[in-house]
């Protein structure tokens, strides 16, 4: 009952995310279409999309405490179907045959995720979590993945490698140390709430900078990657590195698959895969969308008497240019 309360917490937060990241979206379009241009901060739906949001981070972070990392974590492809079906819904968005295939595999994926996950006890002891720290399974990632990062690392400052997967691998190994200080962390809080306090360990503590720390550098290469690549290539990405991550590291730190059948271990990765196969097929060939951002009229420029209209420049935070007479003469010569 613990793990399903937590599967269930997990789906509902992911889907809640998805909620709020198209209703951002949808205040972002209804700015760019009053005649007025106001800051997307002075919006109350933009707010509302934000506070759900949180919402939904919140409630991710509190599954953690109940369920498996390698369970948690592949729940966060509802938040692409989510979005999708909202965007057909709601922003009026065309239904490819893409999507329905795309959501009938990832559905399947997430049933056998949910079936054939490991099911270990979920009470993470201050104490427990000091043993699996110096555990030597846990010592040998720990080395191994510093010395993968520090190769990326080189190769992204010294050679100025940035291609899309050195960027979303680091993200990866960062986000593994995230998953297990997440689910420490969350895993003391609620036996402490249940009256076991843990809060007084120095563990505790160095479970929450561990937290902060690689969430903020992971957040710094996730941001140069949305920088330098498009969104649809990202997600399917970035989702398949950060699930296989978490599962790894879930697998080494807190050992969820030590006692499970082989069976079992077989169905959990062909759910993996189909969920991998649904968000890529989703994403697949999904250009993104600008905002309509309307003409301008020459006339209505001081200065200028022509009467024709263009387009504004949607690569450059420009209107596009304007050649003066002068100019346009010297072009004809």
């Amino acid at each position: 009952q613990t793990q399903l309360f937590g599967v269930l917490l997990a789906a509902a937060s992911n889907f809640l995310i998805s909620v709020s990241l198209n209703i951002q979206k949808c205040a972002h379009l209804r700015l760019a279409c009053q005649t007025e241009l106001k800051p997307y901060y002075k919006s109350k739906l933009w707010w509302c999309g934000i506070t759900l949001l949180g919402l939904g981070d919140v409630g991710n972070f509190t599954a953690y405490g109940f369920a498996p990392i390698a369970l948690v974590a592949p729940l966060g492809c509802v938040s692409v179907i989510g979005s999708a079906l909202i965007s057909v819904l709601f922003l009026k968005k065309t239904m490819r045959a893409a999507d329905i295939l795309g959501g009938t595999l990832t559905v399947t994926g997430t049933y056998l995720l949910v079936t054939f996950a490991p099911n270990v006890p979920q009470e993470l002891t201050a104490r427990g979590v000091q043993n699996y720290l110096v555990s030597w399974p846990f010592l040998l990632y720990s080395i191994l993945e510093i010395i993968i990062f520090c190769i990326l690392l080189y190769f992204y400052k010294r050679k100025a490698v940035k291609h899309i997967m050195v960027l979303l691998m680091m993200v990866a190994l960062l986000a593994s140390l995230t998953v297990i200080a997440v689910k420490a962390v969350a895993g003391m809080i609620i036996l402490s709430v249940k009256g076991k306090m843990q809060l007084t360990y120095p563990v505790f503590y160095i479970m929450i900078v561990l937290m902060a720390t690689s969430c903020a550098f992971q957040v710094k290469f996730l941001n140069q990657a949305m920088h330098l690549y498009e969104v649809t290539a990202i997600v399917p990405i970035n989702f398949v590195f950060f699930t296989t991550s978490a599962i790894i590291s879930g697998v080494i730190f807190y050992r969820e698959f030590q006692s499970a059948a082989l069976l079992s271990v077989f169905m959990f990765l062909f759910g993996c895969l189909l969920s991998f196969l649904g968000v890529f097929v989703i994403a697949r060939n999904k250009k993104e969308e600008h905002l309509q951002i309307p003409f301008i009229d020459c006339g209505h420029i001081p200065g200028q008497k022509l009467t024709s209209k263009i387009q504004p420049d949607s690569h450059s935070s420009r209107y596009g240019t304007l050649n003066n007479e002068d100019d346009s003469v010297k072009s004809q010569s």
